[in-house]
């Protein structure tokens, strides 16, 4: 009865959502649906179209460790950058810069291995920028914040202002208002560092409050020898929306909070089969299903959550077998490289 119950919501929500997005259309690109451009990109030694988006885009290695990303005519102002490290051992990827380059977006990244040591690696990352107004379904906001809590820029889809405040050292409160959900904990959240290349940086989400008043979110960010450290970095709120805030399209998204062990429904969304339907076989190892979603091209993103310095990734690009997506497996480590059973918040999101 509840899955019926949700494909009915589901179903009448993306009338709306397709409404809305005409609606807004009209106005141009400064009244265009959320996002006004996006992109994705899976990196397995060359780019696999089945995890990339807008076709056409591509990836350099440019040094040890160091890649440029050019996602195809999506180009874009402002906006937010997320990336994953994929290896089965130890290693982050961090965000260098990012914006337009004529018609495209240009994204650079480097990623470490344990001590901070530049390194090759597999990687997903995902860009999105937003102005317009979204649909009434879901929220979703983001913010690129400097150490100092300054935004290089923000979105939210309430309308409202969103807020860092720099609270330590490595240590900020961001404040999504108008964002409203049931509450105490509802949605998902993503967090990467943006900083030089010669100084290794990764952020993790500590915890987040959700209520009718918005979310409020403590990001943790930390250097290569696990002290926390000031830094630049992104950071993504979703809520029965997209990573990249779209919705209708796509029609196939989903997140879930590993606490460990699980959380709440209001932490598991799938976009197809409703809060809970996603599973986990938590773990060092922990395999993430999310049943329904197999719609390419897609990709996936993890961050790290909790107290401490572990951090996480993904042990081997995801799967697909019929209509389901096996990520397998998500894995975390502690600073030192020890395997570690850490909390973590994990997405998927297809461009359909």
């Amino acid at each position: 009865m509840r899955v019926r119950t949700w494909l009915r919501l589901l179903a009448a929500g993306l009338s709306v959502g397709v409404l809305a997005a005409t609606v807004v259309s009209v106005g141009g690109p400064a009244g265009a649906a959320v996002p006004d451009r996006f992109g994705f990109v899976l990196w397995n030694g060359a780019v696999v179209g089945s995890g990339t988006t807008p076709a056409g885009s591509t990836v350099s290695v440019v040094g040890t460790g160091q890649y440029k990303i050019t996602f195809a005519g999506a180009a874009a102002s402002g906006g937010v950058v997320h990336v994953t490290a994929i290896n089965s051992a130890p290693h982050w990827c961090q965000v260098n810069s990012f914006g337009p380059s004529g018609v495209d977006e240009v994204v650079m990244i480097s990623c470490y291995r344990v001590g901070g040591a530049p390194d090759f690696t597999n990687f997903s990352a995902i860009f999105s920028s937003s102005s317009g107004p979204a649909s009434a379904v879901g929220s979703f906001g983001y913010v690129h914040s400097t150490p100092t809590g300054a935004l290089v820029s923000q979105y939210n889809s309430a309308g409202w202002a969103n807020t860092v405040i720099h609270t330590g050292p490595g240590q900020w409160d961001v404040k999504f208002p108008g964002l409203s959900t049931p509450g105490p904990i509802d949605g998902s959240l993503q967090a990467t560092a943006v900083s030089s290349p010669t100084v290794p940086a990764r952020c993790k989400v500590l915890t987040w409050s959700s209520s009718s008043s918005g979310q409020v979110a403590q990001v943790r960010c930390f250097n290569a020898a696990g002290a926390l450290a000031d830094t630049r970095f992104t950071l993504t709120y979703q809520y029965q929306r997209s990573l990249y805030g779209g919705f209708a399209p796509p029609k196939y998204f989903g997140y879930l909070w590993n606490k460990p062990v699980g959380g709440p429904p209001s932490t598991n969304f799938n976009s197809i089969l409703g809060p809970g339907a996603n599973t986990l076989s938590p773990g060092t190892l922990s395999l993430v299903t999310f049943p329904a979603l197999a719609m390419l091209p897609d990709d996936i993103q993890v961050t790290a959550y909790g107290p401490g310095s572990d951090f996480c990734g993904l042990n081997f690009p995801w799967t697909h077998a019929g209509s389901d997506t096996f990520v397998r497996d998500v894995n975390c480590f502690t600073n030192a490289g020890a395997p570690s059973a850490s909390g973590f918040l994990v997405s998927d999101n297809s461009a359909l």
